[in-house]
């Protein structure tokens, strides 16, 4: 019998590896959106699409409203930070972090994997090439792991929860280049912070930076759609 698990999904270049890999591990995935008042929302779109080219058959999305808490760029009228050499990328924690969301996006996702009778949590939070985000790093995500073994029903009665982080340690061109591998269309994801109402990506905050950068040094090409200029 196929174990299931539940993945977060965000449609973007990491979360879509991540969900392709839990496949190719023997894993039914639960793709897992949450609609929390980003200013790029068009990533909920890409991710239902996402899911619909990987053949998903379980996709849940929730809403919180994190603009209700603010201190972000993506969700308060803050400038998302823009054109960032990679040194300053690698040295202190943006605005662009969003107080505490992994800590929230797994909390729901661990909910939702006693729902579904998983004991299995993917999470496509990346270490080496990322911008920072406290919530991103391995050690977070044994405490959680951790936690959710103390705080769940499932967990007083014996289960064993296992939160799967296998981006961690990979730079993001070999994230690419496993993605490729897998058959992942990257045309199809959406990872810029700051898109224009075309859906487009900026091409110069954070996250296309470090995006365009895995693409040229994974030595494949890069399909995003970026506004003119970029």
């Amino acid at each position: 019998m196929t174990k299931r698990a539940v993945v977060l999904f965000s449609g973007g270049l990491d979360s879509t590896t991540c969900v392709a890999m839990a496949k190719a591990r023997g894993f039914e995935p639960v793709c897992l959106s949450v609609a929390y008042g980003q200013r790029h929302a068009v990533e909920l779109r890409k991710a239902r699409e996402v899911a619909a080219a990987l053949g998903v058959g379980d996709f849940r999305e929730v809403s919180i409203d994190l603009r209700q808490v603010g201190g972000s760029a993506l969700t308060a009228d803050i400038d998302v930070p823009k054109d960032r050499p990679a040194d300053e990328m690698s040295h202190g924690i943006p605005v662009t972090y969003v107080p505490a969301r992994n800590a929230l996006f797994l909390s729901l996702a661990l909910g939702l994997a006693e729902v579904v009778g998983s004991t299995d949590i993917f999470i496509g939070v990346n270490a080496v090439d990322y911008s920072g985000y406290p919530d991103c790093r391995p050690e977070f995500i044994r405490s959680f792991e951790a936690m959710a073994n103390l705080a769940t029903k499932a967990g007083a009665e014996g289960a064993r929860f296992t939160v799967h982080a296998p981006l961690s340690g990979l730079s993001k061109a070999d994230i690419i280049r496993e993605g490729v591998k897998l058959g992942i269309d990257y045309g199809l994801t959406h990872s810029c912070y700051d898109p224009d109402a075309q859906g487009r990506a900026c091409g110069r905050c954070d996250s296309c930076l470090l995006r365009k950068k895995g693409f040229e040094e994974a030595g494949v090409p890069d399909p995003t759609r970026y506004t003119v200029g970029a």
